[in-house]
């Protein structure tokens, strides 16, 4: 299964030269905790998450309204395609310490963004369909204390 099956195709992206207080807002009016940056031609160059406004703008008492996106994102962005199964999407964010992946097409323009969340989500949805076919085969439970059949 690709990762587009299970990533949100709605990602919110900002440019480069969006300032931080705009970005916050961004977050804010969608409810999320990052935004992917990206060039003109939907590239992913970072990624720009709430604790990054915390710790790189207000913590530092620069002025949000003056400071970019390019200035405070988190660059070398791991970008998955498509192709990439869900075993080796968790493999690698465990391995690189991520829990945000822009996934991209084969020319690296971005698609989507699933999140450890995501995967979450879904392997719990998918452990409740395999519970349910387990308990249609299974003979029927008998209850605590009740007598066992001889």
């Amino acid at each position: 299964m690709g990762l587009v099956k299970c990533c949100r195709e709605q990602v919110v992206a900002v440019s480069p030269d969006t300032p931080a207080v705009e970005v916050a807002k961004i977050m804010g009016e969608k409810n999320v905790g990052s935004v992917v940056v990206v060039t003109g031609d939907n590239r992913p160059t970072g990624i720009l998450t709430d604790r990054d406004l915390a710790v790189r703008v207000m913590a530092q008492e620069k002025n949000p309204g003056e400071v970019r996106a390019s200035e405070i994102l988190t660059r070398d962005v791991i970008t998955f395609q498509d192709s990439m199964g869900i075993y080796e999407a968790i493999q690698k964010m465990t391995n690189e310490g991520i829990r945000r992946m822009p996934i991209v097409d084969d020319a690296g323009r971005l698609i989507g963004i699933v999140t450890m969340d995501d995967i979450v989500r879904m392997l719990g949805e998918e452990m409740a369909a395999i519970a349910k076919n387990i308990e249609k085969q299974s003979p029927p439970m008998q209850e605590a204390g009740a007598p066992i059949p001889m």
